[in-house]
């Protein structure tokens, strides 16, 4: 069963999924803001936050998940939002359960392949003994090493979490995820071709969707639209939540 959390109890319900090494906590002001007019739905996906470890992590495996969770809930059909790894498993789950989707956003990805571009990151974790590191300033200091972007390596220190007493290790299953690295650039498996209203969502300042992109969104997803979000990179929001909540909730309004 993955792990969530629940904001607001009335309005339509709305699911959203977070990126690679992320977690539903990089989600709560957000589904907080939302939940004035939706049911909010934030959640770990496998191998990531208090959701359970797997050997597995594919797009097929994350939207049967999602799939199931929904069943659990007693959802029949939801609007979606998925950012970057979040966003492909919200458009796999288009392909695998369009029957299950209202309407859908996604957040700086492109139903692309993408090779592999991780490997600094990968690097920079692995880099970390928690054998010889006991706080968080000590594995900053660490991914500072080989990550000179403060708000990512930010982003990654709040996968930090106490395994035991005196003991720190990261809440995302980093062995399975440094396996199965190559799965996350997948392109989508099957045929595309989701007729609802999908919202697509680009940083400025991100190269994760280019011009030579929009004919395959379109071709795929025709009811789409792309809108760009001003002054932001790959996290667009974390870094302009204003315009990313403004123009989310016109799009489900």
């Amino acid at each position: 069963m993955l792990n969530h959390k629940k904001f607001g109890e009335t309005g339509e319900v709305l699911i959203i999924l977070h990126g690679l090494f992320g977690s539903l906590d990089n989600w709560q002001s957000m589904a907080q803001l939302f939940s004035k007019s939706l049911t909010v739905f934030i959640v770990d996906q496998r191998n990531h936050g208090k959701s359970p470890h797997f050997d597995e992590h594919d797009y097929g495996l994350m939207a049967a998940d999602l799939s199931k969770f929904m069943e659990e809930h007693g959802i029949q059909k939801a609007h979606l939002l998925g950012h970057s790894m979040g966003g492909k498993t919200v458009m796999q789950f288009a392909v695998n359960y369009p029957h299950m989707i209202d309407k859908m956003i996604v957040a700086d990805i492109a139903p692309k392949y993408y090779p592999p571009h991780h490997q600094q990151i990968i690097s920079a974790l692995s880099s970390v003994n928690f054998k010889e590191v006991g706080s968080r300033k000590e594995v900053e200091v660490i991914l500072a090493r080989q990550i000179p972007e403060p708000g990512v390596r930010q982003f990654l220190l709040k996968g930090l979490t106490w395994k035991a007493e005196h003991q720190l290790g990261w809440k995302f299953n980093f062995k399975v995820l440094k396996e199965k690295i190559d799965h996350i650039g997948e392109a989508l498996d099957g045929h595309v071709y989701f007729t609802n209203p999908v919202l697509f969502l680009k940083g400025e300042h991100s190269s994760y969707i280019l011009e030579d992109d929009i004919e395959l969104i379109e071709a795929c997803f025709p009811m789409s639209d792309l809108q760009e979000i001003s002054g932001a990179g790959h996290w667009l929001h974390a870094e302009n939540p204003q315009d990313f909540s403004q123009i989310v909730l016109s799009f489900l309004k």
